[in-house]
């Protein structure tokens, strides 16, 4: 537990990278998977505590940027022994590492984490993936021990203005995926896809988002197909559907309803030949194509076939701009809600400093407020002996006055804490009302119980109770 003083010297730190300030070699060498990213941490937080110079930590680590978390007394240091961690953890220069560093802290590294919660700050704005990785960074940490009050708080309000911006505003709306443009256009012309069928050509992610999109749209069935077979049967247990060799190329495209080609082959994989193949034996069935390889997959002289449809990147292209375009339209408010949150996070930290001097003030009330309720109760029992309901009512009174008197200075000193001024004017309290310096540590445990900027303050029930 720490005391006052230290206290109100915590501060929040973020150091990090991420698309907008490191290429993409650099991003994938300082990735960490789900095995090393506790032990970084770990390792971390062990260096910070014996130090002296760090309390927290928690890393949020996803494909497109690196982000460490702390709590610091001391932030010049902690913010020097990340950044070390960093370049020990890598094999890195400290001079190559710091042309790709932000380093943020308090209320903007608050504004920036709930900015990257809400979809502001992905590649692909609004993506939803972010969310989880938020909430898997923050159970990670407490699973490793290395979280605290703070980033507890922070993170969890980090995800809170995610699920709002999702919830209230159209930022996660409308897909900017390709691939899921191309399950969607399929959609709009043969109608629900749970009696389709489907074949899948390549094995790597667009080909991967290609097949989730199809499955999350109640496709009857997925055929994955891929020049390496294993590759095909790990991307078909992903989807839940069948792995085919190339062999059989024309036994699927006869009977699928539609295809989507995303391979990384430099040349053409679907010719004209093996297409028209296919079509004798269709019966007239129409055959959608889908390309959205680049280079393309797919013959484009394959259109002139009267049942075939062939869509690539530049077809989908528009119908993804106009979504990009709705999605930038949700900015303004998403931003609006991420004020609201860094008011409400920022003020959660001005009670948490200011909450022991609130319960030393009251713990002061009390003490001047049980000693003239028993000098009244002593005069009351030689006048009034043995009637319990005046001394009950004695009591009662003398616990609405401590209330009542301590409830407008509580609420102001909550609005100068949210204000930044809560160590100030927490001192003039102390030095006008004479009250201790130190809380106790079931004082300081209860300030630890502030939640969402309200005080946790303990009623007296009933002064009786009290020494």
């Amino acid at each position: 537990m720490h005391s006052n003083a230290e206290r109100k010297m915590l501060s929040i730190l973020l150091v990090g990278l991420s698309h907008r300030t490191a290429p993409i070699d650099v991003r994938e060498q300082l990735s960490l998977d789900a095995h090393a990213l506790p032990m970084v941490a770990n390792d971390l937080f062990m260096r910070g505590v014996q130090q002296g110079v760090m309390q927290e930590v928690v890393i949020l680590s996803t494909c497109n940027r690196l982000e460490i978390y702390a709590v610091s007394t001391a932030p010049a240091q902690a913010i020097a022994l990340i950044q070390a961690q960093i370049a020990r953890q890598w094999q890195m220069t400290l001079d190559k590492l710091a042309a790709f560093l932000y380093v943020k802290s308090d209320t903007d590294a608050i504004d920036h984490l709930l900015r990257v919660a809400s979809g502001l700050d992905s590649l692909i704005l609004g993506e939803a993936q972010i969310l989880g990785q938020v909430g898997h960074a923050l159970t990670t940490a407490h699973s490793s021990g290395t979280s605290g009050p703070l980033l507890t708080q922070l993170f969890n309000r980090a995800l809170h203005c995610g699920k709002r911006s999702r919830a209230e505003t159209p930022i996660g709306c409308y897909t900017t995926s390709i691939s899921h443009a191309a399950v969607r256009h399929a959609e709009s012309v043969l109608g629900d896809l749970s009696r389709r069928s489907a074949l899948v050509i390549g094995a790597g992610k667009m080909a991967e988002l290609a097949a989730l999109a199809l499955r999350q749209h109640r496709i009857a069935s997925i055929v994955c197909l891929n020049r390496t077979l294993a590759h095909a049967e790990q991307l078909a247990m992903k989807v839940g559907g069948r792995a085919v060799g190339w062999a059989r190329l024309h036994e699927v495209l006869t009977a699928v309803d539609l295809v989507i080609s995303a391979t990384a082959a430099p040349h053409i994989v679907l010719s004209v030949e093996e297409v028209a193949q296919a079509l004798s034996a269709r019966a007239g069935r129409s055959l959608l194509l889908f390309d959205i390889a680049l280079p393309r997959d797919i013959e484009p002289d394959i259109d002139t076939f009267p049942d075939v449809f062939l869509y690539d990147i530049d077809h989908l292209r528009g119908s993804v701009d106009a979504n990009v375009a709705r999605r930038e339209s949700a900015i303004p408010l998403v931003e609006a809600i991420v004020a609201q949150e860094t008011t409400a996070m920022c003020a959660w930290l001005g009670g948490r400093e200011v909450l022991p001097t609130v319960l030393e003030l009251r713990r002061h009330a009390e003490i001047i407020a049980r000693q003239e309720v028993d000098r009244t109760l002593q005069r009351l029992r030689h006048q009034v002996p043995n009637d319990d309901r005046i001394h009950q009512e004695v009591e009662r009174l003398a616990e609405r006055l401590v209330a009542k008197l301590l409830h407008e200075p509580t609420v102001r000193l909550k609005a100068q804490a949210a204000n930044g001024n809560g160590a100030h004017y927490a001192q003039a309290l102390t030095d006008l009302f004479a009250l201790s310096t130190t809380t106790s540590n079931a004082q300081s445990t209860v300030a630890d119980l502030v939640v969402d900027g309200a005080f946790v303050v303990h009623s007296m029930n009933g002064l009786g109770a009290h020494d």
